[in-house]
């Protein structure tokens, strides 16, 4: 038989159904004469034969089309209107349920029985309500009645999630009560709700009883993990009990729990917290000997324990590392290592410092202030006018301390001309004068300012008649210092209060005439 015809045979003998991609068109497979015939190939996939390759195809049906890209779209938008329908209604439903539980005289319990039943998160809002508003015997009554509903509901999940609403908010005779009606059930108490008993009498100062409740756990076979002995070694420090801090590491070491990244973190802070920074340090070492990981806030607070006690190096250490972290510095920690460089002088490095913490989170007024006070430190006429330059393309309005600054600067530079400008715009910035802004006037004056207009100017918008107050940022007086005017007025409304039975209300009109009249 020829090839062709061979071929011809397979077309005949394929389901039409099928679609044949190739036939055998080579003799290189033909069976020869004295070869065996096998049989089972007749009933074998289709072969596609090549004379360099063997490929074994099997006919398959051709799959179902998929619906059009439209039509899931809007099955997709359906599901979401529904989903949102859903939500809103559930919203609104546990909202009017709220409304009804705070009106007064209400009982959640005839509420819960004239439902018929709430789902558990319904029933923990309600019952979260209740503890803040100061009604936890009804939060127990109405808790105790759902579970009675159904023998289920008597979990270890469902007491945990209720039992931490009361420990979070420190009412420990009333998780006690939970706890008590949890071993009349017999239900089993998890290594969670364990932690929630001993941290909420940590947050109260009960030790003795954290430490009753850590034996407890010890005999019920549950071992105490990292998370229990963090919190309590944090309690400790937050009431000043550092040796408390260093037995509880012991008790953890001498149970089988050896300390973690997360315990260094806490007693560092704990420590620096509270000064001791001998052994901030030392664990801070010990941290680093076993490459665990210093975490922002602890970094954040081992700077401020150094600028708290004005320790220039180590901070500018520390502060390198804060530099190559993602770590947040709030305004009070900003203002403390600001005035360790300008205690020390440091008005250059006060600047690249203004320039680092403006670069990270923006140029704020308190930031302003400190690359003011750098150059005003410096008596940089250049770098005072620079700045002012930034401020003007910024935008940037003066406020009482910016003003200030200025005042003090050109007062310090005897350039009562630029003195006269700076008044000017405060008054057109409505930036209100203060105690320091009285004090440069009048410093001013001693020393040949004329100041005349601008007393006029205070006056006729009523400023003279307001209470004494000081609005400047602490960071200013820390430069510049106070003025003859300022030390006087300290010293006579001093010596005045003390004679008088009560303070008195000072206003700016007051405080001139008695230190202009002595």
């Amino acid at each position: 038989m020829s090839p062709g015809k061979i071929s011809a045979g397979i077309m005949k003998t394929a389901a039409p159904d099928f679609c044949v991609a190739a036939v055998i068109a080579s003799t290189f497979f033909l069976k020869p004469r004295n070869q065996k015939s096998f049989p089972h190939l007749a009933t074998h996939p289709l072969l596609f034969m090549n004379p360099h390759r063997l490929c074994l195809t099997a006919f398959q049906p051709t799959p179902p089309p998929l619906p059009p890209l439209s039509s899931l779209l809007v099955n997709e938008g359906k599901w979401q209107k529904t989903f949102l329908v859903d939500a809103f209604h559930e919203k609104r439903s546990l909202r009017d349920l709220l409304n009804e539980v705070s009106r007064s005289g209400s009982c959640p319990i005839h509420i819960l029985e004239s439902d018929g039943d709430w789902s558990f998160e319904r029933l923990q809002t309600i019952v979260a309500f209740l503890v803040d508003v100061g009604r936890t015997t009804e939060a127990l009554q109405v808790f105790c009645l759902w579970k009675n509903k159904d023998k289920s509901r008597s979990s270890t999940v469902n007491y945990s999630k209720i039992l931490q609403l009361f420990c979070k908010r420190s009412l420990m005779n009333e998780a006690m009560l939970i706890i008590e009606d949890m071993e009349k059930h017999k239900v089993a108490q998890s290594i969670e709700i364990y932690n929630d008993i001993i941290h909420g009498f940590a947050r109260i100062k009960e030790f003795e009883k954290c430490r009753t409740i850590l034996m407890k756990m010890v005999e019920n076979g549950i071992s105490p993990v990292h998370e229990t002995y963090n919190v309590l070694i944090r309690a400790y420090g937050s009431y000043g009990f550092y040796d408390d801090m260093s037995r509880c590491v012991k008790l953890m070491e001498s149970s089988g729990c050896s300390p973690n990244e997360a315990t260094y973190n806490v007693l560092i802070q704990e420590f620096a917290r509270g000064g001791l920074l001998e052994r901030m340090e030392k664990v801070y070492r010990t941290l680093l000997s076993k490459r665990m990981h210093l975490y922002s806030s602890t970094l954040v607070t081992m700077i401020e324990a150094y600028a708290e006690f004005r320790i220039l190096d180590k901070l500018e250490k520390m502060y390198c590392k804060f530099l190559n972290s993602k770590a947040y510095m709030k305004d009070c920690l900003i203002r403390k290592i600001a005035n360790v460089y300008i205690e020390n002088c440091r008005f250059a490095r006060l600047e690249e410092f203004g320039n680092d913490i403006g670069g990270r989170t923006g140029r704020s007024e308190l930031i302003w202030c400190i690359l003011l006070l750098s150059s005003a430190g410096l008596l940089s006429r250049k770098g005072i006018n620079s700045i002012a330059r930034e401020m003007e393309i910024a935008k940037v309005r003066l406020s009482t301390s910016l003003a200030n600054i200025f005042a003090l600067f050109y007062l310090k530079m005897n350039d009562f001309r630029a003195l006269n400008g700076i008044f000017s715009d405060a008054i057109k910035d409505d930036a209100q004068p203060d105690v320091l802004t009285v004090s440069i006037l009048f410093d001013a004056c001693t020393i040949g300012y004329d100041g005349a207009y601008v007393l006029e100017k205070w006056n006729r918008k009523g400023f003279l008649e307001a209470v004494v107050e000081m609005k400047t940022d602490p960071l200013v007086i820390s430069t510049f210092g106070k003025g003859p005017f300022m030390r006087r007025c300290e010293k006579l409304c001093t010596s005045r209060e003390s004679k008088a039975k009560e303070k008195k209300l000072w206003r700016y009109a007051d405080l001139m005439r008695l230190v202009l009249c002595k």
